[in-house]
């Protein structure tokens, strides 16, 4: 890996990197950045980092009020989002911010019942108040995990709408009772032939409700259309999660490649969904792992088969389009040392020399936004490959090299970057013992 001058490099960077102060400027020049784009894609570089919710929620704040944005689309079950959506429109039976968020309970639940996603949650239902039901804000989720849960989300409108095609319904989705709460072991029944396998019927499930929208949309109202838009997209998940389960055990790029192209479809309709709804084209921000985010095209997993998220949205409105990613030195971070794990507030370790993280770190600012989109003289350097850290629900310090990093060149995977030093953990609405046992580092800055 080609490093070039260091020195020099950082020099350059120095000369453009916008320091971070914590006042509400901060987020003037990403904002210029963005321009009239109606698809921005702010990332992660965890799922367990106070700083990056924070500033995220803070410039979609801005994006919301400032640029009129219809909804944020997150990295998050669609059902259990949906439950968070009813309530910022002032609907559902939750009394509270707290209430709505209930249905995050999948492992890894402290990624979206915590107290920063709280306090947006609060924020956006405040901010719909009083503001035409077609003229509110929504949050929606993207992924595909949801299987028993999207299924009994489109048992409940079929029952409520139509009990015959419930009863359809049931015939059909009764085909997975044999899996309890663990769709993995369905993906392995099938890969091996313990099983048949359950496509056929989920297919026709979703293609039977789409073909009933025009009857089920002769009723008048918003509600009525928003609630079947709920169903179809709930049938669209079980059908892509039963697909994902399958491709489990053909490898990893698949089962990637699937789950980041349902994502994509799903931005596609909400956007052609809420620009019929609002009468113009929707704005929509995307909140989700740097690893969903960036264009990987620009890194080592696209070079083994992979796409994503950003990667996709791009490509389908190259101009219209921004992806943002955020970046760390060290400091502490909310994961799990095993998938299902406890919450544990982990200590990060110092990013690796030969990294971005590294050179970010060594230009001495506490935090920064920098524009790849005018280096100036810090393009030729920057562009080169490099490490970069990933974070994700899991956190192995000791394999950290083989397990959290990968070559990328930043200012093709991402147009801006926020760098944040030293960043302390997500705090979970549920504290484990493991998570309260370390006391986290002051932070800086201490306003985001």
């Amino acid at each position: 890996m080609a490093i070039g001058n260091d020195e020099r490099l950082r020099r350059a960077v120095s000369a453009i990197a916008q320091p971070l102060t914590g006042a509400p400027t901060d987020f003037d020049r990403v904002l210029e950045r963005i321009g009239d784009a109606s698809c921005v894609l702010i990332g992660e570089a965890s799922h367990g980092t106070h700083e990056f919710y924070r500033l995220r929620a803070l410039l979609t704040r801005r994006l919301i009020e400032e640029k009129g944005f219809a909804a944020v689309s997150a990295e998050a079950d669609w059902p259990d989002a949906y439950r968070v959506n009813r309530y910022v429109h002032g609907g559902g039976g939750d009394g509270d911010a707290v209430e709505s968020l209930a249905d995050f309970k999948r492992f890894p639940a402290w990624m979206w019942r915590n107290a920063d996603v709280l306090d947006f949650v609060g924020w956006l239902r405040a901010h719909n108040e009083g503001l035409p039901a077609a003229a509110q804000v929504g949050f929606y989720g993207l992924d595909l995990y949801s299987l028993h849960g999207s299924i009994a989300a489109v048992l409940e409108y079929l029952d409520r709408e139509d009990p015959e095609a419930a009863r359809r319904a049931r015939d059909r989705y009764a085909c997975f009772e044999d899996i309890a709460e663990e769709p993995q072991r369905y993906g392995y029944a099938v890969a091996f032939g313990f099983s048949e396998g359950c496509e056929d019927a989920v297919v026709r499930q979703l293609v039977e409700l789409q073909r009933s929208r025009d009857e089920r949309l002769r009723k008048d109202g918003l509600v009525a259309a928003d609630e079947f838009f709920h169903a179809e997209q709930n049938a669209r998940v079980v059908a892509n999660a039963e697909r994902y389960y399958r491709s489990m055990f053909g490898g990893r790029v698949s089962s990637w490649n699937l789950r980041d192209q349902h994502m994509a479809d799903t931005f596609a309709a909400l956007r052609v969904r809420l620009g019929e709804r609002r009468g113009e084209p929707a704005k929509l921000v995307v909140w989700a792992h740097n690893s969903h985010v960036g264009d990987a095209r620009a890194s080592e997993v696209g070079a083994a088969g992979e796409h994503t998220l950003g990667q996709l949205v791009r490509q389908r409105h190259p101009a219209d389009t921004v992806l943002i990613g955020f970046t760390t030195h060290t400091g502490t971070v909310t994961a799990a040392s095993d998938w299902g794990g406890p919450a544990e507030r982990m200590r990060v370790r110092p990013s690796l020399p030969g990294s971005y993280e590294r050179l970010f770190h060594e230009l001495g600012l506490p935090g920064f936004y920098l524009d790849l989109r005018d280096l100036g003289e810090a393009a030729g350097g920057l562009v080169e490959p490099r490490l970069h850290r990933a974070i994700g629900v899991i956190y192995h310090p000791r394999t950290e090299r083989m397990s959290h990093y990968f070559e990328t060149r930043l200012p093709q995977q991402y147009d801006a970057v926020f760098h944040l030093d030293q960043t302390r953990a997500l705090e979970p609405l549920e504290r484990t013992a493991r998570w309260d046992r370390a006391e986290a580092p002051e932070t800086y800055p201490s306003g985001v």
